[in-house]
């Protein structure tokens, strides 16, 4: 199995509470196995070292959903 590798580039901020056991849903821009910068959708926990499943977005497709989200509201 390959290990997979990621750098948080930048930390937006967190998406809701902090959960009783410190891990928070948050938005980041993630470099994963050294590839470009993506938006990044998931929990971390307080050391942010660990992380549940999430989502990764392209520039275009976060631009699409704030287009989406701006026609919405």
């Amino acid at each position: 199995m390959t290990e997979v590798t990621f750098e948080i580039v930048e930390r937006i901020g967190n998406i809701g509470p902090v959960r009783d056991n410190g891990w928070a849903k948050s938005l980041n821009r993630i470099s994963w196995n050294g590839g470009p910068i993506k938006w990044d959708i998931r929990e971390f926990s307080p050391d942010m070292q660990r992380m549940s499943k999430g989502i990764t977005l392209t520039d275009s497709e976060m631009q699409s959903i704030i287009e989406l989200l701006a026609n919405r509201f």
